[in-house]
């Protein structure tokens, strides 16, 4: 009985209302919100040691990459900012590892390669999941993670799905692993089977396009010559200096321009970057003539670009006004 009241008086149960509260608030603050963690962190790995799934210290050099790789690029950014969050509070979740099938004592990574990188360049184990897993669970479970994560683009899981068909893969492993039906999984295999490989590497992620405009970008390299124009589009200085969205946008355009105008994509769509003196913020521009797109970033990327759109009419202004003195001249 003196331990029911005793777990009465940390829970709170039985308490009045204003005591609940003032306990509710205590425990968000200080040694009583660290201790509070430390019991959930407790609980959800008694839940994974019952199941069976010990979370253990590993040397991140024992483990090598998964088989299938279902990124184009890595995100530098992002990866920083993970690496410094693991070097002042730790890591947060376990990776999912397997032993290696082909080299005792190593283990194979299912889902976690950039903690697992991050932790093997701060020099300190990695916390992880070890379960003995066949290739397809292992699919499943890298593809699934991936897209609970929402970290994948949908160019990223096309090329994926694609990968594990050319593995021999059957079309239920691959939806069950990005969680798709049958439609879109057809929909993006027509995607990376009409779009050379070698042109969506080039673009790269492309974090911001979707679908929709994947598929408008493969209807137009179902027309002749659409190839041969994108190559020369994707191996341009201006092309090489954009990011992956911009030069998407910029390959675009040149094959929507060249189509309208049959003329090559040097003729018909003009091209630049221009960066501030002090690198604050920088821009790309395409100009096909009926439509001029502008793409700024860097670190004052967002407040300049809310400047400009919130002067267009005196910028406008500004310019019927330069535009009537060069004719007057």
């Amino acid at each position: 009985m003196a331990r029911k009241n005793l777990l009465l008086s940390v829970t709170g149960q039985g308490a009045s209302q204003d005591v609940q509260e003032a306990r509710s608030e205590y425990a968000s603050r200080g040694a009583s919100r660290s201790m509070m963690l430390s019991l959930e962190e407790m609980a959800e790995n008694s839940k994974k040691l019952v199941s069976g799934e010990a979370i253990v210290s590993l040397d991140p050099n024992l483990i090598d990459g998964s088989f299938v790789s279902d990124r184009i690029e890595d995100d530098e950014e992002g990866f920083t900012l993970l690496k410094e969050g693991m070097e002042k509070e730790g890591q947060l979740q376990p990776i999912l590892v397997r032993p290696h099938p082909d080299q005792p004592g190593r283990y194979m990574v299912v889902f976690g390669h950039r903690r697992t990188k991050a932790a093997s360049e701060l020099g300190i184990p990695v916390q992880a999941i070890v379960k003995n897993l066949e290739a397809i669970a292992h699919i499943i479970f890298q593809g699934q993670e991936n897209t609970r994560r929402a970290n994948l683009t949908f160019i990223e899981k096309a090329l994926f799905a694609r990968k594990l068909t050319e593995m021999g893969q059957t079309k239920e492993t691959i939806r069950s692993a990005l969680s798709v039906d049958d439609t879109l999984l057809s929909r993006m295999a027509s995607i990376v089977e009409v779009i050379p490989l070698e042109v969506i590497n080039a673009i790269g992620a492309a974090r911001s396009v979707g679908r929709d405009r994947w598929e408008e970008l493969k209807k137009l390299f179902l027309l002749p010559k659409a190839t041969e124009l994108a190559s020369q589009v994707i191996s341009s200085t201006e092309f090489l200096s954009m990011e992956p969205t911009s030069r998407f946008n910029h390959l675009l355009e040149t094959v929507k321009a060249a189509r309208r105008q049959g003329r090559k994509p040097a003729d018909s769509v003009q091209s630049g970057a221009w960066s501030a003196s002090d690198n604050q913020v920088a821009a790309t521009f395409t100009n096909s003539g009926k439509a001029f797109s502008l793409s700024l970033k860097s670190k004052d990327a967002s407040e300049f670009g809310q400047y400009i759109s919130s002067n267009l009419e005196g910028l406008y202004r500004a310019f019927k006004e330069a535009k009537t003195r060069n004719q007057g001249d």
